[in-house]
């Protein structure tokens, strides 16, 4: 019988659970308002953005924006991956602090409609919390290190790493009118090992490059 050296031992161990290190793409999930709306984005070679409706609003018509509560999406077609109550609570909360704060670097948050008013509306529609122990193991390992820094490369998850999925649905605050509307995936780099620790760190960072990403496209 032949042995293999603890390294070796340790990379087929990696090797043979990174089959279900990732969770699926998001979806055009039915049970959003923008649903009919969403439509494949042929443009998004990233996979992080899969599924998006663009009315072709100015955004620079716009100066004041009200951030809805987030709402935690029940639906079937969910992509929870053994996320308790507690936890879906906690990145929700997150997400409304965060978006918001992001946002007031670019808007007037405001409470009621009035000309020149956006309402976002955010969902938290899936999320998966990293692997306590083979999270931070697969980033430190031989192993797993090289499989992270490739898909770092190819901007992909890391190993046993939490990400987030989450709709955006962008309203005129006055005419209710739906200017835009996406799903997205997020999650931290693959080489982020600092992300690995904590079963809920990864998503919540994963949260914070999501709302980076609105602020960005808002500002176009």
């Amino acid at each position: 019988m032949k042995i293999f050296p603890k390294a070796s031992v340790s990379l087929l161990a990696v090797s043979w659970a990174l089959a279900s290190c990732t969770t699926a793409d998001p979806t055009a999930y039915a049970g959003l308002a923008s649903a009919q709306h969403l439509k494949a984005d042929p443009g998004d070679r990233s996979g992080r953005v899969p599924y998006r409706y663009n009315s072709g609003a100015n955004w620079k018509r716009y100066d004041k924006v009200i951030v809805a509560p987030v709402t935690v999406y029940r639906g079937q077609d969910n992509q929870f991956v053994k996320t308790s109550e507690q936890d879906k609570s906690t990145l929700a909360s997150y997400m409304q602090s965060q978006f918001t704060q992001k946002l007031r670097t670019r808007f007037s948050v405001v409470s009621s409609p009035e000309p020149g008013t956006l309402r976002i509306h955010l969902t938290l529609t899936g999320a998966k919390t990293t692997t306590p122990v083979l999270g931070p193991f697969s980033h430190l390992d031989v192993g797993g290190g090289v499989y992270n820094a490739v898909q770092a490369a190819r901007d992909k998850e890391g190993s046993m790493t939490g990400s987030v999925a989450y709709a955006v649905e962008i309203y005129d605050a006055t005419s209710n009118i739906l200017l835009a509307a996406y799903v997205s995936k997020q999650y931290p780099n693959a080489m982020n090992v600092g992300a690995s620790f904590g079963a809920l760190k990864a998503s919540q960072v994963a949260i914070d490059k999501g709302a980076d990403a609105l602020l960005a496209q808002l500002r176009q």
